[in-house]
């Protein structure tokens, strides 16, 4: 890193969405690849929704706000969610995605340095003294949890049904409260561009789990990345990637699979 970058006072940004809500961030970061992090409160339990880039400590962000067992889920395991997810004691991941996780696999993480997704000139400022860039490398954690679809996250006062989605990737979540009608939906769907060129992306997967969604009941999403998405344009976004991807050969896929006959990555 060129020293005339300098170390920043606080990494992470913390923004109070309600009294049992919390965003936080890494605004030093390319906002790009920036992630957004979500800490629901619970009666019994709380939960945190994807860990960052892992080059500051979240936990001890985060420790005043925690005063009940926390669960760190990774909505994915690409480094700019998965990246502190071995700071914490109770981690979550699915299961398509476990193995990557448990071996710190930097390229199924997209941080190799030939893959070119974290490079020096997208920090405007350094997490510690000392910090280099090339060195970056996703930490192994151990899974303590292996979600599928189906389970249910229950708080106490609300619960949580995962949802398995893949197409960005294999083993993709969003966590679903069905009461609320709210989704916390990670890589899945956001108001910017979906990135399903990866090596571990698949379209018509992608477009197989955008058609399920449009049957979901929702008022508010809150993804991975970008702003806050309202059910308007969340019906919007899904329209405009079916419309976009749709050639020859993806809706006779999307055909089999409402009638259940194309079979989901797992």
């Amino acid at each position: 890193m060129p020293q005339s970058i300098s170390v920043c006072d606080r990494w992470f940004s913390t923004e109070r969405i309600s009294d049992r809500l919390y965003l936080i961030t890494e605004p030093h970061y390319y906002w790009f690849n920036r992630a957004n992090l979500w800490l629901i409160k619970g009666r019994d339990q709380d939960l945190l929704i994807d860990t960052g880039l892992g080059v500051s400590s979240l936990r001890q962000h985060i420790a005043g706000l925690i005063d009940k067992p926390l669960l760190a889920i990774a909505s994915h395991v690409h480094f700019d969610h998965a990246g502190g997810m071995h700071e914490f004691d109770h981690r979550a991941i699915h299961a398509a995605e476990a193995s990557a996780l448990r071996t710190g696999d930097d390229y199924e993480a997209l941080c190799t340095p030939d893959q070119g997704w974290v490079a020096q000139d997208q920090f405007a400022c350094l997490p510690y003294e000392g910090f280099a860039v090339e060195r970056y490398t996703l930490r192994a954690a151990e899974p303590t949890q292996i979600l599928n679809e189906g389970d249910v996250l229950d708080l106490g006062d609300r619960a949580f049904e995962v949802m398995h989605l893949p197409g960005h990737s294999p083993g993709c979540i969003a966590l679903y409260d069905p009461q609320a009608q709210e989704l916390f939906s990670g890589d899945v769907i956001y108001d910017g561009e979906l990135l399903d060129q990866l090596h571990c992306s698949h379209v018509p997967t992608y477009c197989a789990t955008f058609e399920r969604l449009r049957q979901l009941a929702i008022e508010t999403v809150y993804p991975g990345h970008y702003s806050i998405v309202s059910r308007q344009r969340y019906g919007e976004i899904i329209l405009e990637y079916l419309e976009a991807k749709r050639r020859p050969g993806c809706p006779s896929d999307l055909s089999r699979a409402r009638m259940g006959e194309f079979s989901l990555p797992s």
